[in-house]
């Protein structure tokens, strides 16, 4: 078994400790690990140019305009059986850098979709794709944050294994936490946290999880969350009702308060049938029905770039007004 530890903080600061705490913990459970500090990696913003998610459709490949250790990055988490990203809390929220590998992250490496591929390859006779990436995984996520602004951060780390559906085992924050590695009750934490990661990673190899069956298996070592199927507490609420959506997974339904006086999401088939599930963004039936709209939709797009109309409406608003250059362009 092999654990991977990723840390987004500065360089042997309090992220890089935490995530070695963890590292080492998994270590004495007879794992391998691995540790990447992912500022010492060249990690580009993806730039929304969609060839990753035409790439999958279409039958052509994986592929992503950016050159730089984004892929490298994405093949290591892939060969792990389980990871931990421990990442600073600077606002609230996931660390910018956080953010950006969650975009590469997005529709480029989608289980579902990479699944179109491999059959679309198979069907031209060519050799599919690594079976590795259909195998199920185990992720764990910790925010560190100095104060006590952190409660936006469990979604944005959980968005991360989003894409692929893989399976979160603990995602939580600490705060005030500055002193950190002198508070015990943090660090033994860590190492729950990391037993739990190896645990679950030992569980998958066992049992050979894939992503795609796996919609009805828990391997969630948390406090009970208010959804009940991705255990998230982020939810947007539509003004002037109780219809909610889970910020994480995507379930529509109802938010009730149960008679204990907690908010409990509640699943409204009057809203969405069958939406338990079927329509959750991290199983492989929600993830089929996203990756046809966007099968749909890039072929209208296409087809739109073709449209004289299209054509005159964009040159008109392109000369609406000229770029203002930035400094580090200017002669």
């Amino acid at each position: 078994m092999k654990i991977l530890g990723v840390s987004l903080g500065t360089k042997n600061g309090n992220n890089d400790t935490m995530c070695r705490v963890a590292l080492e913990a998994a270590r004495e459970m007879g794992a391998e690990i691995e540790f990447i500090h992912l500022l010492d990696w060249d990690i580009q913003y993806c730039s929304g140019c969609v060839a990753c998610s035409r790439g999958l459709v279409m039958g052509k490949g994986m592929i992503c305009t950016r050159k730089d250790d984004f892929k490298t990055f994405y093949e290591k988490i892939v060969e792990a059986d389980g990871v931990i990203m421990v990442d600073p809390i600077f606002e609230s929220g996931a660390s910018g850098l956080y953010h950006v590998i969650t975009d590469r992250m997005g529709p480029g490496h989608d289980t579902g979709m990479l699944k179109m591929l491999d059959g679309k390859l198979k069907e031209q006779g060519k050799e599919g794709l690594n079976p590795r990436y259909f195998r199920q995984k185990a992720m764990a996520f910790v925010g560190i944050g100095g104060s006590d602004w952190a409660v936006r951060c469990e979604t944005d780390h959980a968005m991360f294994a989003l894409s692929q559906g893989w399976k979160i085992v603990n995602n939580e924050y600490f705060s005030w936490c500055k002193d950190v590695i002198m508070q015990d009750d943090k660090i033994e934490r860590m190492k729950q946290i990391a037993k739990n990661l190896v645990e679950a990673a030992q569980y998958i190899i066992d049992t050979d999880m894939q992503v795609e069956g796996s919609e009805n298996v828990s391997l969630w070592k948390g406090t009970e969350g208010a959804c009940p199927h991705c255990q998230g507490n982020a939810f947007y609420i539509f003004p002037g009702t109780m219809h909610c959506v889970c910020e994480y997974c995507g379930l529509e339904g109802t938010l009730e308060v149960s008679e204990s006086g907690a908010f409990k999401f509640v699943n409204d088939e009057s809203i969405v049938p069958n939406g338990l599930l079927e329509h959750a963004h991290d199983v492989m039936t929600g993830k089929f029905a996203h990756g046809q709209d966007i099968f749909e939709n890039e072929g209208r797009l296409i087809d739109l770039y073709k449209d004289p109309a299209f054509k005159a409406r964009k040159a008109h608003y392109t000369a609406v007004c000229e770029l203002t250059t930035p400094p580090s362009k200017e002669k």
